[in-house]
């Protein structure tokens, strides 16, 4: 019962950080979500809608699915498990308007898929799923999973993981062995993994993602090398990547995050038939919870092309992740 009320304790911690002290209901503890009064979005910050339009099957290819009802990995040390479900979520895409998701197996669950996968479940065949696991997993497993709505794994160099320290040799092993389930290989990484792991990156077997805008240096940008890495890789035609995580690649900070917006316009322009964009909700480790419209609305600062807007956030993901 203690440890109940110590994620209670530390879900209202979140919530206040988060300036959400109108939430009318907290959670019990037997389990539940709270519900946010009209217009607040739970782990954001702002009420009002974007001011940018939103295309119908819109996809937000980046969010994370946390519940009390699966625990963390005993690997975790980081922030606890705090309910982050699928009805708050509803009402995030309520005020974005957005329809279609990607789920991302975090690292709080090392290769615990059960929270991704129930999440994209409870959301139907408007979701789908990007999973995360080990060397020992089994081809009927992954495809029981695929059967599920998975459709890529994640590998991890940047944040701790069950297994430890991720390798390339890791990289190169887990696509050699989703590859047959035409999966791709979503990769986190910064921006000197990347320029070091260039040119393994380029041989995978499958398709690869590059999460949150490749992690560049903000003091840096464009000027960083791993900008002509990945540009290299994009240029290959079998790179993606995920234009999200604006304030994990900024010093500059809100509303416009100028370094991070220079950088993600740099690969929009380079290659918009593979870009998709993510909103990273519910942001986790994040002190000041960022206003979800605002991030929203900087894609159109990325791409001010209306049509290149609609590829990135409804045909480029219908490709990506094989949404109908």
């Amino acid at each position: 019962m203690k440890a109940i009320h110590g994620a209670e304790v530390a879900r209202r911690d979140v919530l206040k950080a988060a300036g959400l002290f109108a939430m009318s209901t907290a959670v019990g503890l037997e389990g539940g979500h709270a519900e946010a009064q009209q217009g607040v979005v739970p782990f954001s910050s702002g009420t009002e809608p974007p001011k940018t339009s939103v295309p119908e099957g819109a996809c937000d290819s980046h969010i994370h699915i946390f519940s009390r009802q699966f625990p963390a990995s005993s690997h975790w040390k980081g922030e606890p498990v705090i309910d982050s479900d699928v009805p708050a979520y509803r009402s995030f895409q309520k005020r974005i308007g957005t329809s279609r998701v990607v789920v991302v197996t975090p690292s709080t669950y090392g290769v615990d898929n059960r929270a991704t996968l129930d999440g994209v479940a409870q959301f139907g065949n408007s979701a789908r799923a990007v999973v995360v696991v080990d060397l020992d997993i089994s081809d009927a497993e992954l495809t029981q999973m695929a059967a599920k709505g998975a459709v890529g794994i994640r590998v991890n160099f940047v944040t701790s993981q069950s297994w430890g320290v991720t390798t390339a040799e890791r990289l190169e092993t887990m696509a050699r062995k989703v590859h047959p389930l035409g999966w791709h290989v979503q990769v986190y990484m910064t921006g000197d993994q990347i320029a070091d792991l260039e040119s393994i990156l380029s041989r995978l077997p499958t398709p690869v993602v590059i999460d949150h805008i490749a992690r560049l240096p903000p003091a840096q940008g464009v000027n960083h090398r791993a900008y002509k890495a990945v540009r290299k890789l994009l240029d290959g035609g079998r790179t993606w990547m995920k234009l999200s995580g604006a304030y994990l690649n900024t010093a500059s900070g809100p509303p416009n995050y100028a370094d991070a917006t220079e950088v993600a316009k740099a690969f929009a322009k380079a290659a918009p038939e593979r870009m998709v964009w993510g909103s990273d909700w519910p942001h986790r480790g994040e002190k000041h919870m960022p206003d979800d419209a605002g991030l929203f609305d900087l894609l159109a600062q990325w791409t001010p092309d209306e049509t290149a807007r609609k590829k990135i956030l409804v045909d480029n993901p219908r490709q990506l992740y094989g949404f109908l």
